[in-house]
């Protein structure tokens, strides 16, 4: 599933420590299934129905946790991970929260509203790679390290949310630089929206600059792959200033020279 649907994390956590890989596969397999229930192609045709599979893969969940083991593969292998690593799995729960979110049309209002969104799609699960990682008291450096991807994926996929009537920039920051949620959908970025991303990209960069504690408590073997994933993300970062921040335009991605760079990057790094 992994190596299927998100290449640049396959890379990084083939760089992990092989007896903290399976709880990383794990992990991964419970949130994509439930992103699968949102966005997959197979997801149901109207909100209801997505929200009620949601209910029953928590419900699944729960019964693994309570049981402590279950007939589905994935469950069964985040319920054994949860009891080899003592994993928070309550921040999964949180995880759904932000899930069901997606399920309908999403309109943000507020940073405030982004970041309780952001706790659960992407802070929630860096408090449980905290743990897998071996870094148990940084799980908030790494919850902040999780919400620089998450916020990454946001500015990188203005358009292609849009398409998918899902816009996350907060409606009060739009307006304070005066752009209207049309202008999201034009072949072009305005030079409003682009001083708005311009801002936004810098948010990240302060969010990749606060997880930095997360590096340095994880265990030696796994910095590498974080740094790779860290790297990859960046170069989107700079992919987007590249372009005069028109990611209406453009399709950002690093592709393989900017996943080469990012290997090299964190390579320089651990020396």
């Amino acid at each position: 599933m992994l190596r299927r649907h998100d290449p640049t994390y396959y890379l990084a956590v083939l760089r992990l420590p092989a007896d903290v890989r399976p709880a990383v596969y794990a992990l991964y397999g419970f949130v994509r299934g439930a992103d699968e229930i949102v966005d997959g192609a197979g997801r149901g045709a109207d909100s209801a129905t997505r929200l009620a599979a949601l209910d029953a893969w928590e419900d699944e969940l729960g019964r693994g946790l309570g049981v402590g083991r279950s007939d589905h593969a994935v469950i069964a292998a985040i319920v054994d991970a949860g009891q080899r690593f003592e994993l928070p799995l309550e921040e999964l729960r949180t995880y759904m929260d932000s899930m069901r979110v997606d399920c309908g049309l999403v309109r943000i209002q507020t940073r405030h509203e982004l970041e309780r969104y952001m706790n659960g799609s992407a802070a929630a699960v860096g408090r449980i790679m905290a743990v897998i990682l071996g870094a148990r008291r940084e799980g908030e450096a790494f919850a902040r390290l999780g919400v620089a991807f998450q916020l990454t994926n946001f500015l990188r996929d203005v358009r292609f949310d849009y398409e998918l009537d899902r816009i996350y920039l907060p409606a009060d920051e739009l307006a304070r630089f005066g752009v209207v949620a049309a202008d999201l959908g034009l072949d072009s970025a305005s030079p409003d929206l682009r001083a708005l991303l311009a801002a936004e990209v810098r948010r990240a960069r302060g969010y990749f600059a606060e997880s930095e504690p997360a590096f340095a408590a994880a265990l030696p073997a796994a910095r590498a792959s974080m740094r790779f994933a860290r790297s990859a993300y960046l170069a989107v970062l700079d992919q987007i200033e590249a372009v005069d921040y028109d990611v209406l335009s453009r399709t950002i991605r690093p592709g393989p020279q900017g996943l080469a760079r990012a290997a090299f990057a964190a390579l320089m790094k651990r020396r």
